[in-house]
Formats: C-alpha cells, structure tokens, sequence
C-alpha cells in the first residue's frame, strides 16, 4: 500500500499554495480578521468560480469535483499553513458533508449545487452553551411542525451564513432541520473570540422554520460521523499550522545573531527545533491516514479521526509556543505573525473537543 501522494495531489497542493501565497498573505489575513465579515467576498468567488475548491469533495451529479477526503486533506494542510479567513470549512467540512452523509436526496439537490459552485455558505449549529460536543448537549426543541427553539453557540460563521443545518431534539430524537439564515426567528450575533482568524457566532431560534434533513431521531447518527470528518480535517489544518511555525522558527533561528553567532547553532535552539520536527512529521502521519481512512470511509474511522485530532492539537499547539520562545520578546509582539498561528493553535486545540475529550473518546472506541 502507498501511503505517498500522487503527482496529480502533489499538484493540487502546488495550485492551492500559489493562490494562498498571493490571497493569504500576512497582511490579508490581518485585514480580513479585523472585518466583522473576516472574510474576503472577491477571493471566496475566486475559490469557487476558478478553482472549484468548494465542490472538491460534493459528488458531480450536484455540481461538486467529486474528489475524495485525501484531496481536501491537501487543500485543508494548505489553508492552516496559510491561516486563510473564509468559511470553507464551516461550508464544506461541516454543512456539505452533513448534507452528503444524511441520505436525504431532496436535501442534497437543494442545496450541495450552491455550496459547490460558492453561492451558498452554510455551517451546522450543534453546540449550545453548555459547550458540550456530544448529544447530551442537545436542548434546542423541534415540533412536529419543524419550528425550531433554542439557542447554539460556537457556530463556526454563523453570523455570516445564508444556510443553517441545526441539530434540535423533536418527537423522535435527535434531528438535523436546514434553516434560511434570514428567516424570521433567526436572531445572530457575532462573538468575541480569541482567534480572530475563525469567526463564531451566538444563533437564537424562536419558533424558526426548519426543513429536516434525513429521518427523524437519527440526526446525531449522521452528526457523529460528521465530526469525526470534521476531527479529521481540522487535523490536516493543523498540520499546516504547524510546519509553517517550525519553517518561521528555522528561519530566524538562522539569521538572528547573539553573541556572535547564529541562535541555531546554540545547543538548546537545536533541541528546540528537533522535538518541532519531530511532531510535525507525526503529526502528519497520524493526519494523513486519518484523511486516507476518511477517503474509504472505513471501520477505522472513529478511533483514527480522534487519535489525530488529540495527536495534531498537541504538537500544533507546542510548535506555535515554542516558535515564540525562540523568537524571544518579538514573538510575543502584535506586529509579528507569531501570535496569530498561537492563537489558531489554541482554538484549534478547543474546536470539537481537546485532546483529553479525545483520548477519552478513543479509549472508549476501541474497548479501552
């Protein structure tokens, strides 16, 4: 079995990094999360018009590429690499996969063509603020008629998207309802958050119109495997987030001159980079065949998504502090873009459970 990427992905990568060099440089990621939007309208069209990163993993027959997880494992290590504000993966990872894995075909026609072609931003509204992952954190109501109640907090660009997929206990259980963004009942609000590159939002529901999605009572069924996609791909982004702080340490630690000569050539700096590399390149195994398991959608999903997302939340999260430290006092500066890959490490590390969550949901997954 080979584990390497083909030329046609190592490609994709190629394409994907170019455009970000250019659309996600530095100072557009400063400009754009300081919008209350937080993200560029021009450069999202552009994603979706001329590359098509959007419909990357929507099947064809609803407009999409068609491609498989191991593809988008590529553009997601890219887009953490370049910490890219848009709602891709709040429209992408979270809603088109809810929509794809929910069987429902009257859904997917409805809505997977305009999250393909980057019309539609979507996102899902699962947690409440209780903060819990899991079904047990479910209080948002549903009648029979699909009037939705309740409040979700969390909601990766909420305040922004025109669909909503929100998960609310009916009759039967557990249900996933599309709700219009605009619809009458909808109240959002932006929230202040500590990574600004990822914006979330507070959505209340008084008696929203929501349409389901699947059958009733087994929307956590299809919500689980979505966060395990989810769990999965945001590894991927933090593998990206991850190199680019060691490649940012590397570098100064071979031009910044102390006591005559490099600090890369200081026994501690070397050890420092070494243990980087080392979870790095780990990381990037552990995302990988995550994202190759997600791609055959095999028995070894649930367990593989959570090993990477506790195993790539540590070693971003340690990369982003420790370029810091070899920074010294620059790093801790808001000019520097030190703090701005700190800060995605951490909510990253946060964002659909952390690695304790995660070990516990491993440990309890393969019958620990």
């Amino acid at each position: 079995m080979n584990f390497a990427f083909s030329e046609e992905q190592e490609q994709l990568r190629g394409f994907v990094r170019s455009f970000l060099e250019e659309k996600s440089a530095e100072a557009a990621v400063r400009e754009q999360m300081d919008t209350e939007q937080g993200y560029d309208n021009a450069v999202w069209s552009q994603m979706g018009e001329q590359m098509g990163l959007q419909g990357l993993i929507v099947p064809e027959e609803y407009g999409g590429q068609g491609y498989g997880y191991v593809e988008l494992t590529v553009v997601l290590e890219e887009m953490g690499r370049a910490l890219l504000c848009a709602p891709y993966f709040s429209t992408v990872v979270l809603a088109a996969n809810a929509l794809i894995h929910s069987g429902d075909e009257a859904a997917k026609q409805a809505h997977l063509p305009g999250i393909a072609s980057g019309e539609t931003v979507a996102t899902v509204a699962f947690t409440e603020e209780n903060g819990k992952w899991d079904e047990s954190g479910i209080t948002a109501t549903a009648d029979a008629d699909g009037k939705i109640t309740g409040t979700k907090s969390f909601v990766l660009d909420g305040h922004t998207a025109d669909l909503l997929i929100v998960a609310a206990r009916s009759a039967e259980g557990v249900s996933l309802y599309t709700v219009d963004a605009n619809a009458e009942g909808v109240t959002r609000t932006a929230l202040s958050t500590m990574d600004q590159t990822r914006k979330q939002a507070k959505i209340e529901f008084a008696g929203a119109p929501g349409t389901l999605v699947g059958t009733a009572g087994q929307g956590w069924d299809v919500m689980n495997t979505v966060l395990d996609l989810a769990a999965v791909g945001l590894a991927a982004e933090q593998v990206g987030g991850a190199q680019a702080c060691l490649d940012m340490a590397v570098e100064y630690a071979k031009v910044r001159v102390q006591f005559g000569r490099p600090i890369g050539s200081f026994q501690a700096i070397k050890h420092k980079c070494a243990d980087m590399l080392l979870e790095v390149e780990s990381a990037k195994s552990a995302a990988y065949y995550a994202g190759w398991c997600a791609s055959e959608m095999n028995d070894e999903l649930p367990s593989v998504a959570s090993l990477a997302k506790a195993y790539c939340s540590d070693a971003y999260f340690h990369s982003a502090a420790e370029n810091i430290q070899i920074h010294g006092g620059i790093g801790f500066t808001w000019e520097h873009p030190a703090h701005l890959y700190f800060k995605r490490a951490k909510s990253s590390e946060l964002l659909f459970g952390d690695p304790t969550y995660h070990r516990e949901l491993l440990a309890q997954r393969i019958g620990i």
